[in-house]
């Protein structure tokens, strides 16, 4: 595959790009015999209707084609390719920092994620609160890739995705944008619940494992935690962002 296509596959991901982007979609594979009266055999139907009036080529292949066109990805019984991404090359942080469009913008920061379907959960997520970017160091974190793209259910290419050369400056720039620096932290003094997110706030949360690393620390603003009630010590990334991101919505809309 080129670096100017890439395959997306998964029901909710490729009914997606059929829907807002069918000029990048280039072909389909549908996996030959799916049951139309299952509920994913439906979800296929549809896909195969949008398909048509994009005028997108389609091709209906065996089980195992598919396996080797996704890498083994949990396909669901569609794939395609299709242009890469480009939105995510032409937005920098500079220019989603410039928008002025009257309100407190709201950015998730994700300090070396590892996990595509991690990665792909907070995505998704971040679409669903409003999030206006997710910002990414470009080392030693997963990129956006196909399962990212799948997990995201469209949230990769509606949500801005900003990849950063060095996290910490991208987060000097942002509180010299007027954002509040907020790290998650599991020996925080005050929890997520205490703190006010109702500001121009990013949320930073760390790697699995390992949470936030050392210098990353050192730039936010103030550290808070997610208190837990049981023997587990941590949440998992992707939960504890759902978490931070919904209660930063959740003070906002009391605001209103």
């Amino acid at each position: 595959m080129s670096k100017q296509t890439e395959i997306t596959c998964g029901i909710h991901a490729v009914r997606h790009a059929l829907k807002n982007a069918s000029a990048n979609v280039l072909e389909m594979w549908v996996l030959e015999n799916k049951k139309p009266e299952k509920k994913s055999g439906k979800a296929i139907l549809e896909i195969l209707e949008l398909a048509k009036h994009a005028q997108v080529t389609v091709q209906f292949v065996a089980n195992k084609t598919l396996d080797k066109l996704t890498h083994q990805a949990n396909h669901q019984g569609v794939a395609i390719r299709r242009k890469a991404a480009l939105a995510e090359s032409k937005m920098d942080l500079k220019s989603v920092l410039d928008i002025d469009d009257g309100t407190n913008p709201l950015f998730l920061v994700l300090d070396g994620v590892q996990d595509p379907h991690n990665l792909g959960a907070c995505l998704r997520t971040a679409d669903a609160v409003g999030v206006r970017a997710v910002i990414l160091p470009k080392d030693r974190a997963v990129g956006l890739n196909e399962t990212v793209r799948k997990v995201a259910s469209g949230a990769a290419e509606n949500t801005p995705v900003i990849h950063v050369t060095n996290l910490s400056r991208a987060l000097t720039e942002m509180q010299e944008a007027g954002i509040w620096i907020i790290g998650t932290a599991d020996e925080a003094e005050n929890s997520i619940f205490e703190e006010d997110l109702t500001s121009p706030t990013a949320l930073v949360m760390g790697s699995e494992g390992q949470g936030l690393r050392q210098n990353t620390r050192k730039h936010c603003d103030k550290l808070v935690n997610i208190p837990m009630a049981g023997v587990v010590e941590s949440l998992n990334v992707s939960v504890a962002a759902g978490v931070c991101l919904y209660e930063a919505q959740r003070q906002r809309h009391h605001n209103k």
